[in-house]
């Protein structure tokens, strides 16, 4: 959440989110198609193609939810009973 402050900057405030975490949170993954579409954006900008600020913003915004998703199965694992992992 971006706050603006006087003079037209912005900040950062932290939030902080308490959610069940599911059993099965391992398995959490992007689906293959929206997986393939990001690597297909990221195999473009690798060769050196430019990429629209449409699909830019597109990769910015999977690239994050991938980020969550790997961020939230490392929290899941450190929550798990020992006997689980």
């Amino acid at each position: 959440m971006m706050t603006a402050r006087p003079g037209g900057s912005s900040m950062s405030e932290p939030v902080l989110l308490e959610i069940e975490m599911p059993e099965d949170l391992a398995r959490f993954r992007l689906p293959r198609g929206v997986d393939g579409r990001l690597q297909a954006l990221l195999d473009r900008q690798d060769r050196g193609e430019e990429l629209t600020p449409e699909e830019r913003t597109e990769a910015e915004g999977l690239v994050e939810l991938g980020e969550l998703l790997s961020l939230l199965q490392l929290r899941a694992q450190r929550h798990r009973p020992s006997g689980d992992r």
